[in-house]
């Protein structure tokens, strides 16, 4: 008997992930993800950190394996990024998302991160996808950079059938004619996607537009369209950036989008709890031999 578990009628309400600390995705409250592209090195990731949470984001993205189209291009630091990663959520208390590549890598990456990613180029990479499947961790699932929503859907299906349910779709964009934008963001595809399927719902920004000036307005479209969250990359310096530099906001360009983002979100009926909370202080330092 064929079975479509992440159809909307598949469930009796919305899913709700819970990714560690409180951090709940789908929920009513806005669901903010920021980090940089690659993790360069123990200061500018805690640096990053620290800011990002200061201006009300709940989880930190950082690559540590980093797919790159070119194979003289950084590929990311590995091992060390991951205990990067778990020295900078010990300081600050954010939980990790992070890329995995490759079936080799699972077992290490599921044990450093709180919410694995499969990107865009491995949507369909199916003996990852059971991989992961098996983990029954949460998965932050790209959509393909020519992938239909069906074939997103599909490509969760493959998760969900090994037992993982706790899947977070994310549409960042796709490949078009266009050329203005490092790719086409599909806001469409938000409410399509709220529809077909019970899971949550996020946008990357970032990816879509391929500029640091068009993160804030593909955003503010986003979280209208219905978006559970957004995931952007930020950087200390995005000139000096390692990879994607230049579609990563600054410091300042991150507080400002969460600024404009929180009267978009309370419209649509989103919490913003960054805009009236005071946020705690960092739980931690991160050490100097770091």
């Amino acid at each position: 008997m064929l079975t479509n578990l992440r159809a909307r009628a598949a469930a009796s309400a919305r899913t709700v992930i819970d990714v560690a600390d409180g951090v709940r995705i789908g929920d009513v409250e806005l669901t903010v993800i920021a980090g940089p592209c690659s993790v360069e090195g123990p200061q500018m990731l805690l640096e990053t950190a620290r800011a990002v949470k200061g201006a009300g984001a709940v989880m930190l993205r950082g690559g540590a394996f980093k797919p790159r189209t070119s194979p003289y291009s950084f590929q990311g630091l590995g091992t060390e990024a991951l205990e990067l990663l778990v020295i900078a959520r010990a300081a600050t208390g954010l939980p990790v998302v992070t890329e995995v590549l490759d079936t080799r890598h699972v077992e290490l990456v599921a044990a450093h991160a709180d919410m694995l990613q499969i990107g865009a180029r491995n949507m369909q990479n199916f003996a990852l996808l059971a991989e992961v499947g098996c983990t029954r961790m949460p998965v932050l699932l790209k959509r393909g950079q020519s992938a239909s929503v069906s074939e997103l859907l599909f490509a969760a299906e493959h998760l969900m059938s090994r037992g993982n349910l706790n899947v977070v779709l994310c549409e960042r964009g796709i490949r078009t004619f266009e050329t203005a934008t490092r790719n086409t963001l599909d806001v469409s595809a938000v409410p399509v996607l709220k529809a077909e399927t019970h899971l949550p719902v996020i946008v990357d920004p970032s990816h879509a537009g391929g500029r640091a000036a068009l993160v804030a307005p593909l955003a503010l479209a986003a979280v209208a369209a219905g978006a559970d969250g957004i995931i952007v990359e930020v950087h200390p310096d995005p000139a000096a950036a390692w990879s994607d530099g230049e579609q990563s906001l600054t410091l300042d360009g991150f507080e400002d989008l969460m600024r404009r983002l929180a009267p978009v979100a309370r419209a649509v009926g989103r919490d913003a709890p960054w805009s009236t909370r005071s946020v705690a202080p960092a739980r931690g330092a991160m050490p100097c031999s770091a």
